[in-house]
């Protein structure tokens, strides 16, 4: 199975984080804008990775000849679901300038912790469960 793409989505979505955390090192107030406007962005390349992986690849390891590969992928579909969630919740509580701006420590908090999330979703992704599906 050919998982190029999603691999090159996480370069992408950690990209994006990187470049969140320096907008906020060098002031939230200051780059609300920018910052909105990348959690947008982000958005947008995590919802089409998030689609890609239930409508192709996790039935793909379904249907596969793997029965260990099919269940690593039920369990990482499972444990998405939360952090799905409080991805989109995120999404829709930081996606407008003037509610970064407002509440820069509660911004603060909030990507911390639902960032902190994703990132180690995707380490996960990538050290683990990527790698098993590239070698089976």
């Amino acid at each position: 199975m050919n998982i190029e793409k999603l691999k090159h989505q996480h370069v992408d979505i950690l990209g994006n984080i990187s470049a969140l955390r320096l907008l906020v090192q060098a002031g939230v107030a200051q780059n609300a804008a920018h910052i909105a406007g990348l959690i947008v962005s982000m958005s947008s390349t995590i919802k089409l990775h998030l689609a890609i992986e239930d409508q192709a690849l996790y039935p793909a390891l379904q249907r596969g000849a793997n029965p260990e590969l099919a269940r690593l992928g039920h369990q990482y579909q499972k444990d998405m679901g939360p952090i799905a969630q409080a991805y989109d919740a995120f999404t829709r509580r930081w996606n407008r300038p003037e509610s970064v701006r407002h509440n820069e420590q509660g911004f603060r908090d909030d990507a911390n912790r639902v960032l902190r999330m994703v990132f180690e979703r995707m380490q996960r992704e990538n050290l683990d469960f990527y790698p098993r599906i590239e070698g089976a």
